[in-house]
């Protein structure tokens, strides 16, 4: 860890018999906490601006181990040890913990809320 709880909800999900989700299509069924490409999922969602960045942080730290990694994410400011269990890491922790200011957080935590109100709008159509 840490390991964003979504994506760790995603690993763990058991899929629905007969229902090919999009996570599932692109990413293993994990193994000893282990998952894999199965296929290239493609960049049409990425903008450019997050391209450069999950290229940026491939380029630093895309070669390390896995327990490199881990050491790094453990030395995270938002992170704390769970002690076996799991702690949420907040969207406003980690906003914090890169010097962001309470107001730009505010303004963060509130344009993610009607993002996730509007999803849920699509999605029910």
């Amino acid at each position: 860890g840490p390991v964003v709880s979504n994506i760790y909800n995603l690993i763990r999900e058991e899929p629905f018999p007969g229902v090919e989700s999009p996570w599932r299509r692109h990413i293993s069924e994990a193994q000893n906490y282990t998952v894999r490409l199965r296929s290239d999922p493609g960049n049409g969602e990425l903008s450019p601006a997050e391209e450069e960045l999950i290229n940026e942080i491939f380029q630093e730290h895309g070669g390390k181990t896995q327990w490199a990694l881990v050491e790094l994410c453990h030395a995270l400011p938002e992170w704390k040890d769970p002690d076996g269990s799991a702690i949420p890491i907040k969207f406003g922790d980690i906003l914090r913990a890169g010097d962001r200011a309470e107001t730009e957080i505010a303004a963060i935590e509130d344009e993610l809320a009607n993002l996730a109100t509007v999803q849920m709008l699509v999605s029910a159509t």
